[in-house]
């Protein structure tokens, strides 16, 4: 599964055995590719025609233009889904406001405490779950806040365990 931003509008895109899927509800169109970055779409009754203009894979947004109109489409993945539902969505350092825990598990190990700084990619605590050590790492710059969380506790999906 993934999600589409296309004109401030999140769409839901997931593929099954059988359809594709935009918000729960089937899609069904014909396509001809007419090039290498043009392609022709038919749903029903309406005709389109798609061109892509630029591709930026760091940033996942595809600008292309749908009949004679430019368009950005912004592409998030499930991992990038999780990090936003974790609330370490990489928007950078201005956002960063807490880490929550995207699993059930228990804190082995604290590796910052209140006042430290920390920089993007920094080792905050290690999480265990299914009997894996898990490193949750900073998604931006920022100073630590609070630490909610103590050693050898157990967290539950989604509990807050450091503020910023």
């Amino acid at each position: 599964m993934f999600s589409v931003i296309l004109q401030d509008t999140t769409y839901s895109v997931e593929k099954n055995a059988d359809n594709l899927l935009v918000n729960q509800e089937p899609i069904s169109w014909d396509l001809k590719w007419m090039g290498d970055r043009k392609i022709h779409l038919i749903q029903g009754s309406r005709s389109l025609e798609a061109e892509l203009l630029d591709l930026d894979l760091e940033a996942k947004t595809l600008q292309i233009r749908l009949g004679h109109r430019t368009t950005t489409i912004q592409l998030k993945d499930r991992f990038d889904i999780l990090l936003e539902q974790m609330g370490m969505n990489a928007t950078g350092a201005g956002s960063l406001k807490e880490i929550k825990a995207p699993m059930p598990g228990l804190i082995l190990d604290l590796k910052v405490a209140p006042g430290d700084q920390v920089q993007k990619g920094d080792v905050l605590l290690i999480l265990e779950a299914m009997k894996m050590e898990n490193s949750i790492k900073s998604p931006g710059d920022g100073v630590v806040k609070e630490v909610k969380v103590s050693l050898k506790q157990s967290v539950e999906k989604n509990q807050i365990l450091i503020q910023f």
